[in-house]
């Protein structure tokens, strides 16, 4: 009974169109495509993290390709006050990294994607200087590693969807 039900589930599984983005038939036209993503400089410290992220995660294969794309950055970084007790002094912050990004297509100078990405992290204000800045810092190098991340699956989707339209 328990073979029927795994043979049953796994054909439901195949029948279901999920595919494997970076390997197999398509997939390694999306690795390829990723690996030609040239990152346009980003100023300042947040955008060396994410542009030092970002050509982390496009250039896996190891492989020096021609650029084809070029990723355009805009970043807002802000650190607000969340937690503020009753001598006005702040007891917690939101830090909060947005991007907005093109991937723009060198070749033509169309812009085949045009979107945003953000994420926002905690953090606890103590009574060490130190520790709070030590903090807000990590945060933002977290921030950088996941902001990075959702524009290079997104970038990823447009380039598989731009392979199969071909």
């Amino acid at each position: 009974m328990r073979a029927l039900l795994a043979i049953l589930a796994l054909t439901l599984l195949a029948a279901c169109g999920l595919q494997p983005m970076y390997a197999g038939n398509g997939g390694a036209a999306v690795a390829q495509g990723l690996a030609a993503v040239e990152v346009a400089p980003i100023p300042g410290r947040d955008g060396w993290l994410v542009r030092n992220a970002l050509n982390d995660r496009l250039h896996l294969t190891g492989s020096d390709a021609a650029p084809r794309y070029r990723l355009e950055v805009r970043l807002d970084d802000s650190l607000e006050a969340l937690g503020v007790l009753n001598d006005d002094t702040i007891s917690r912050e939101l830090r909060i990294l947005r991007a907005r990004y093109q991937l723009v297509d060198l070749a033509s100078g169309t812009i085949l994607l045009d979107a945003s990405a953000g994420s926002d992290a905690g953090i606890d204000v103590v009574s060490s200087e130190y520790a709070t800045i030590a903090a807000e810092q990590t945060a933002l190098e977290n921030l950088a590693r996941d902001v990075a991340e959702r524009m290079v699956r997104q970038v990823a989707l447009t380039l598989r969807e731009a392979g199969q339209a071909q």
